[in-house]
């Protein structure tokens, strides 16, 4: 272990130490502080941050994410940078309801459980954990690649912290993905199958319902973004969430909707949830009886003024910064406006 330091994080007042051999993001999660963050690689730069004092060392990064010129005038990427010295860190983007109410992360070897064909590209992985896990409904974990020396991908869990031994995914398959690519070969006896380990870690993420707000709920999702809305909405029906809430679900075809059966159940038990499925390839000829249309032009038929709404969004990025411009001309404000891009690691 490297040499242990303090760094403070402002405007919210927080001290937490850091050894030379982590990143401050990573200390952060270890301390159950759950900054914003979002590759945790240095491409993204949703955890750019501004150096008030200290001295950091970056691992390498993108420098889309920190051009040199930010660089050089203090800006820094949390999930890239190691404290050298004391630091104080001034956060851009934090949410002070969110920050406080991470869990430390942990890293287990968990059971496959069952794989299981949603769609013709979507498959149900059922891991069980040799003990129960806290997280909050929204979050991911990072699964290992077997046989990919550390490699891992990153999946957003559909069960709810109330079945803390199992956790439930919806992975979408991809030609040639190094991970989706095992589980599509497990019908066939081979890849990822029932009774083999993963190494998995976690709970990261801050797509997570924030229970201090009265307003009406909007959820937008494609492929599958559907797992973290599956799970904040059964996280709703367990606390007994009150508020109106929509869930806009956009596929390609029939073929590509799932776990309706448990949407239905969601939609009779929740006091004032609509869920509404839209097909961007169907036509007269399909005989589809709902909403036709790209997921973004559904909702901009059928919503109105979204300047009192919270609005939840997960899917391919095409579709999140549609849907966040489209949102943002209804009037709902940036700050309440939660996404989740799914990347394909490609991407």
């Amino acid at each position: 272990m490297g040499e242990k330091h303090i760094a403070r994080l402002e405007p919210v007042g927080i001290e937490l130490e850091v050894d030379e051999d982590e990143t401050i993001l990573d200390a952060a999660f270890r301390q159950g502080i759950m900054l914003m963050h979002g590759c945790k690689e240095g491409q993204c730069a949703a955890c750019k941050s501004f150096l008030l004092d200290g001295e950091v060392d970056l691992d390498r990064y993108s420098t889309f994410a920190l051009p040199d010129f930010e660089e050089a005038e203090g800006y820094t990427l949390l999930c890239r940078a190691h404290a050298l010295s004391d630091v104080e860190i001034e956060l851009m983007n934090y949410d002070e309801e969110v920050i406080r109410s991470g869990v430390p992360i942990v890293e287990a070897t968990a059971e496959v459980a069952a794989v299981e064909e949603l769609t013709h590209d979507i498959r149900r992985l059922v891991l069980k954990l040799p003990e129960p896990l806290v997280f909050n409904a929204g979050q991911y974990m990072d699964i290992q690649i077997p046989g990919a020396d550390g490699e891992h991908r990153s999946f957003s869990m559909a069960n709810t912290p109330g079945r803390p031994d199992h956790l439930e995914f919806m992975i979408k398959l991809y030609e040639g993905g190094h991970f989706s690519g095992l589980l599509s070969e497990s019908a066939n006896g081979s890849g990822i199958k029932v009774g083999d380990t993963l190494a998995c870690k976690g709970p990261y993420g801050v797509f997570t319902l924030r229970d201090s707000s009265p307003r009406r709920l909007v959820f937008i999702a494609g492929g599958a973004g559907m797992a973290p809305i599956v799970s904040l909405l059964r996280s709703m029906e367990e606390k007994g969430t009150q508020r109106p809430a929509t869930f806009y679900y956009g596929a390609r075809t029939e073929d590509d909707l799932f776990v309706l059966e448990e949407l239905e159940r969601l939609a009779s038990v929740l006091p004032d949830m609509t869920f509404v499925p839209a097909l961007s390839e169907s036509n007269e000829e399909t005989g589809w009886a709902g909403e036709a249309g790209l997921i973004t032009d559904v909702v901009d038929r059928m919503e109105g003024d979204l300047t009192e709404v919270d609005a939840y969004l997960c899917g391919p990025p095409p579709m999140v910064d549609a849907a966040i411009a489209l949102l943002e001309r209804r009037g709902c404000p940036e700050s309440r406006i939660y996404f989740d891009k799914f990347t394909t690691s490609a991407e």
